[in-house]
């Protein structure tokens, strides 16, 4: 099949639990190129479960320049990707220091239950025995699955996130606001924003007013200043500065995963992709496909 000329491609990244995952979409649909790797998890007690923030940063920037490389190598243009979309892991929990661009603690997974004994204190306590007291605002009933816990949990047990939030330096954000970081320039030029997708889980965010809630936030005690700004799912974030997307902005976040959906659709035989027989069957390969012709 011949290669259309100036055909828009779309560039998304999928940031998950186990793996990190960039794909390329031509204008039709269909997958052009993918690139995948494994992202380590790591059990320092029982029941915790964390990743390394710097981690999940390299791989990112690997899986895209490797998509991007493939999609050169099976005869597009990288030129005409328009833009890169950003799905990730939902409530995964990240603090860095904004001067310095370095983690202050490795993030803490959605399914991470160390803040059981903190979420049973705060409904005993201020919550008056309800788990639901603030459902009617954010939507969720305290507990540990919830991002704001982690973050307070790290707030009263990591030095380092201590010190960050007395001298003004600490960010906050789940998974798609540290990549979103990185990508646009971190020290520099960093944008610190969010989604309202990856927002509402977090306890945080007025489900009527889709910003952060000062009454939710001081509830849990946590500092304005370190969360992200929301945005919607589907706009500009700002100008990727580093990997082979340089220059092309981030236009979408969300935790719904789009290159999931891609993949559930092709399976369901509704979108149409072949192999070029570049597969090699691991989880840490590159793919690279072209749409049949008819």
């Amino acid at each position: 099949m011949g290669r259309p000329d100036g055909e828009s491609l779309i560039a998304t990244l999928d940031a998950g639990t186990s793996s990190i995952r960039c794909m390329i979409f031509g204008s039709q649909r269909q997958v052009l190129a993918m690139h995948q790797l494994e992202i380590r998890r790591i059990y320092p007690e029982p029941s915790w479960v964390e990743q390394d923030p710097r981690d999940i940063m390299a791989k990112s920037i690997e899986c895209i320049n490797k998509a991007v490389d493939d999609l050169i190598f099976a005869g597009y243009g990288a030129e005409n990707i328009k833009g890169l979309g950003i799905t990730n892991q939902r409530e995964t929990t990240v603090v860095w220091d904004k001067r310095t661009g370095e983690p202050l603690y490795n993030a803490i997974l959605w399914l991470d239950n160390r803040t059981a004994d903190l979420s049973a204190t705060l409904i005993a306590g201020k919550g008056k025995g309800q788990a639901d007291c603030l459902q009617a605002a954010c939507g969720l009933p305290i507990h540990p699955y919830f991002s704001a816990l982690k973050l307070r949990w790290m707030m009263d047990n990591v030095p380092a996130v201590k010190e960050s939030i007395n001298t003004q330096s600490c960010l906050f954000g789940t998974v798609d606001s540290w990549i979103l970081w990185n990508l646009t320039g971190g020290v520099a030029h960093g944008v610190h924003k969010t989604d309202v997708t990856n927002a509402s889980r977090s306890m945080l965010m007025n489900l009527k007013t889709l910003q952060w809630d000062d009454k939710l936030i001081d509830f849990f005690g946590i500092p304005k200043t370190v969360l992200p700004q929301i945005c919607s799912s589907s706009e500009i974030y700002g100008d990727i500065r580093v990997s082979h997307l340089a220059g092309r902005p981030v236009a979408g976040v969300s935790t719904f995963s789009l290159a999931q959906k891609m993949i559930a659709l092709h399976n369901c035989g509704v979108v149409d992709v072949t192999d070029t027989g570049r597969s090699d069957g691991r989880l840490s390969g590159t793919w690279v496909h072209e749409a049949r012709d008819g």
